[in-house]
């Protein structure tokens, strides 16, 4: 059943509209809000959001008006090209939210759960032009310093000790005791942020993230710690991200770090600990996966990509905003409208991909990191933290299966992403390792192996992360070969 939208669009008022209400409990409406519109915030929509996004494509093409929080009308773009077109344009659709049509109009409310992620702060997110320039290298030359291998010592460290906490017991949920908290232990050490913090930083992560009521108190939260990071380092520097921040020629004040290492710890950590889960989860139950891996024809980097394009941690992005009139995809955009960035439908828009069977390796043209200047800075980073960590668990329990059937996993669905609730496995039961050496934090700033400099605007997306050469680490992926191979006997 074919809904039609409002002719004004997503600019119109919210809930005026000369459509007929939908019946109450009309399966053929699940979803709908004001206007018959799709909000993406119904429960029907969050838990099964790519059902809804094909229906949406069918319906209105690419681009689909649709309604958020409070009913609000924003429009999605589900295709592949247009999702690339809104997000290397930015003299049509810029992140400078303060052109937000509904905002300047007062009919955002105060405690909407879209303000954590829409509200303009003077970060790299919401910068254009010169500014966007500016806190762009600041960032880009504070990822400098870190390297492949020191990176990747950190996240054998933490995941070390993540395993030492359930490898005696024989089984463990690798969600609840692994994924969830990998990234933001190695994330936090990067960024400065003292290790006693990271707990409540993923609890006030995840909360913001899910759009709750309480999502603007854990925002609130996370800038609070940040900025008592930040007036830290000013007084005492040291070897990591906040500190080269604030000595950047750049001048940053103290709110620009804090508001950009917010950005970094909330989007980092929540890719992350998806792109990890889900990698966990293809490795144990995709069919497609194990053959590959046995044979040697796919490597953990392989199925990392894989789950970058069909499982985006962030299945939708918010945002830009369009600068003036406009057209997108046969939609006519008005000045000011929300545009949101449906990065895992565009990853499976049947002009690009109709066969989803097909192989992906060596393409990592997926928009799952974004693209334009605003590209994901940090990507590298987040690629180091899924295949070391998930390596490295494989490594010290090699005989892991899953414990429950495939079908009984559930999932944690918030309107803009999507990853495992929970990973129950079993396993042979391991003796912990000896108790790990200290370090210097400036072991993960070792010179000439550089990672997560930031990807210029006209790199191309296939470019190797990181340049092979004489003083690189020996590759692992043979001996990670073989223990894949063990494991599938």
């Amino acid at each position: 059943m074919t809904v039609t939208p409002p002719p004004t669009g997503p600019s119109a008022e919210p809930h005026a509209s000369s459509a007929v209400s939908p019946p109450p409990q009309c399966p053929a409406h699940a979803g709908h809000g004001g206007g018959g519109l799709v909000n993406l915030f119904a429960p029907e929509v969050v838990a099964d959001p790519q059902t809804f996004y094909e229906r949406l494509r069918t319906e209105h093409g690419p681009v689909a008006p649709v309604l958020v929080a409070g009913d609000l009308p924003a429009w999605l773009v589900l295709g592949y090209r247009e999702n690339l077109e809104v997000a290397r344009t930015s003299t049509r659709f810029t992140r400078d939210s303060r052109v937000w049509n509904l905002a300047l109009q007062g009919k955002v409310p105060a405690d909407s759960p879209l303000l954590p992620m829409t509200e303009w702060k003077p970060m790299v997110r919401f910068a254009e032009g010169e500014a966007h320039r500016r806190l762009r290298s600041a960032i880009n030359d504070s990822l400098a310093g870190l390297n492949r291998r020191g990176v990747r010592r950190y996240v054998t460290r933490f995941a070390n000790e993540l395993i030492d906490g359930f490898c005696t017991e024989g089984r463990a949920d690798l969600v609840a005791q692994f994924a969830q908290h990998l990234p933001m232990h190695v994330m936090a050490k990067l960024l400065g942020i003292p290790d006693h913090a990271a707990p409540s930083l993923v609890r006030a992560t995840q909360d913001l993230m899910t759009g709750a009521k309480t999502a603007v108190a854990s925002n609130e939260h996370i800038v609070t710690t940040l900025r008592q990071v930040v007036a830290q380092k000013r007084a005492v520097p040291g070897n990591d991200i906040a500190s080269r921040l604030i000595g950047h020629p750049a001048e940053l004040s103290d709110m620009e770090v804090a508001q950009n290492l917010r950005v970094a710890l909330v989007i980092g950590n929540e890719t992350t600990v998806g792109l990890v889960a889900s990698t966990l989860r293809m490795v144990h139950t995709d069919p497609r996966c194990r053959a590959s891996l046995a044979g040697g024809h796919m490597t953990l980097p392989d199925a990392v990509e894989q789950i970058l394009w069909d499982e985006p941690p962030f299945r939708t992005m918010v945002g830009r905003w369009a600068v003036a009139d406009t057209e997108l995809g046969g939609q006519k955009i008005k000045a000011g409208d929300l545009m949101l960035l449906a990065l895992a439908a565009g990853n499976v828009d049947p002009a690009i991909r109709p066969d989803l069977t097909a192989s992906l390796l060596g393409n990592r043209s997926h928009l799952a990191f974004g693209g334009g200047a605003h590209e994901c800075p940090g990507q590298d980073i987040s690629r180091a933290i899924a295949e070391t960590g998930i390596d490295t668990l494989l490594g010290r329990l090699p005989d892991i299966s899953l414990a429950v059937p495939e079908d009984e996993l559930t999932w944690n669905r918030a309107w803009l992403t999507r990853h495992l609730a929970s990973l129950p496995v079993t396993f042979t039961p391991k003796r912990p390792t000896e108790p790990a050496q200290p370090f210097s934090v400036a072991g993960a700033s070792e010179a000439g192996q550089d990672l997560g400099q930031g990807r210029d605007a006209t790199q191309r997306r296939d470019t190797v992360p990181w340049p092979d050469g004489a003083a690189s680490p020996a590759p692992r992926w043979p001996s990670l070969r073989r223990r894949f191979a063990h494991w599938l006997r």
